[in-house]
């Protein structure tokens, strides 16, 4: 890092804090676009590449494993080349990661779809420390939560535009007919159609991959500052003169495994809703829209975070009405029965809790990042990166999902949400707080 020309956040100008904030927003934009673009891409290949529900999942497993078997490199890397230079090479790998669409297109192999998906996950594990580090320093503490807020939206206003963008780009309007007849050919005729609908991811992710390469150029050259990390002030100095590693904070490594189930809990619902809507009788045309509703509450959240954060509620508050909201409203789902008619969608009302979930699930990121990173000082970098490994959380989770939706049911599978908001309460109410390794 000496090479590199750093500056103290607190020394930048209102301006260039701005500009700053402004490109970690399309960074965000980006996260949410080539993240939550999966949840038609599930039940898509389970189609085209002839799936069960386990299979079909390791597209997130794939995706978001990524976060864990990268973290360690991700990190060293951002330590030598510094947050600029890192995000143009994650931006540069997620590239490289939407190419790989091609080749496993024309062959409609799975496993090479996946080694593409897992590189677009490698990109994405160097730019997300970088870009959470960002907005946790470059305001106080006090707004940290309230800059993630405004992320927040980014992101899933992206999560809201991807699954339609890619569902127009690779849907037909006679694609439930089709979907239904495949089954029924034989195999010539059938392997030729689900050759046909595999192809038709080329265009979108060619197009993604020339985005993504100047979207690196752009990064490279931009007047995104080399934020200082490394400075500690008085108190952050002596409570940490002593630690020699991020294992020593509890609280980061409490916060990651918060960060994990959290994230796992809301892929999971995102990414089985067209599925299970299916289960429920409505078909994949209609289902299509339900992430981008799950999406559509959660950016609400986000707005009302903007807005309440911190003038008429603190981010711990925050948190810890999120994560009740969400246990409740897990239970809630397996009591409801009936039918109801809500936006032109006759179904189960189960499907709906699944819908405000995503409120619940709305401000947690935002509000367990800067209760992880208090005080950690120069350990700041480790930490981000740390709490990014928690991310493979959307890569398990949906697995467990997957495996007891198989052997059960996909309604009864949603019973692996309990545990996780269950430890997201412990978090918001004592997990947060702990400094030690003794109780």
């Amino acid at each position: 890092m000496s090479s590199i020309e750093t500056v103290d956040s607190g020394s930048l100008s209102t301006r260039k804090k701005v500009l700053s904030i402004s490109i970690i927003a399309l960074l965000f934009f980006i996260f949410g676009f080539t993240t939550w673009i999966n949840a038609i891409l599930i039940p898509y290949f389970k189609v085209a590449c002839e799936l069960n529900n386990t299979q079909s999942l390791l597209v997130a497993f794939a995706f978001y494993i990524a976060y864990l078997v990268m973290a360690v490199p991700a990190a060293t890397l951002l330590e030598k080349v510094g947050f600029k230079r890192g995000i143009m090479i994650g931006l540069w790998i997620m590239a490289t990661g939407a190419l790989i669409f091609i080749p496993a297109a024309f062959s409609r192999t799975y496993g090479i779809f996946l080694i593409g998906l897992f590189s677009i996950g490698t990109g994405l594990a160097i730019l997300q420390p970088a870009a959470n580090t960002y907005i946790t320093i470059l305001g106080s503490k006090e707004r940290a939560a309230q800059l993630m807020s405004i992320m927040g939206v980014f992101n899933k206003t992206a999560g809201i535009i991807a699954p339609l963008l890619l569902a127009a780009a690779i849907l037909r309007p006679t694609d439930n007919e089709l979907f239904k007849q495949i089954p029924l050919m034989d195999e010539v005729t059938r392997n030729g159609v689900l050759d046909e609908v595999i192809k038709r991811v080329i265009v979108p992710y060619a197009c993604t991959a020339v985005v993504l390469f100047l979207m690196g150029l752009f990064i490279r050259y931009s007047v995104l500052p080399e934020i200082d990390t490394n400075k500690e002030n008085k108190t952050e100095a002596a409570v940490n003169s002593e630690k020699t590693s991020i294992m020593q904070f509890p609280h980061v490594i409490l916060g990651t495994l918060a960060i994990f189930l959290h994230v796992g809990s809301q892929v999971t619902g995102i990414n089985t809703v067209i599925a299970y809507a299916q289960s429920i009788n409505i078909p994949l045309l209609e289902a299509k829209v339900f992430p981008s509703y799950i999406l559509g509450v959660t950016m609400f959240g986000f707005l009302m975070g903007i807005v309440l954060i911190p003038r008429f509620m603190n981010h711990l508050n925050v948190l810890r009405i999120c994560t009740t909201s969400a246990t409740v409203l897990t239970f809630v789902f397996f009591i409801v029965g009936g039918e109801v008619t809500f936006l032109g969608h006759t179904s189960h009302p189960s499907i709906w809790i699944l819908v405000i979930l995503g409120l619940s699930n709305s401000l947690m990121w935002s509000t367990i990042w800067p209760l992880a990173l208090d005080g950690l000082g120069r350990f700041t970098k480790k930490g981000g990166s740390v709490l990014i490994m928690g991310l493979c959380g959307s890569a398990l989770v949906p697995i467990a999902y997957g495996y007891f939706a198989d052997h059960f049911s996909l309604y009864h599978a949603y019973w692996v949400l309990l545990p996780c908001y269950l430890y997201l309460v412990f978090y918001a109410f004592r997990g947060y707080k702990i400094r030690k390794w003794t109780l």
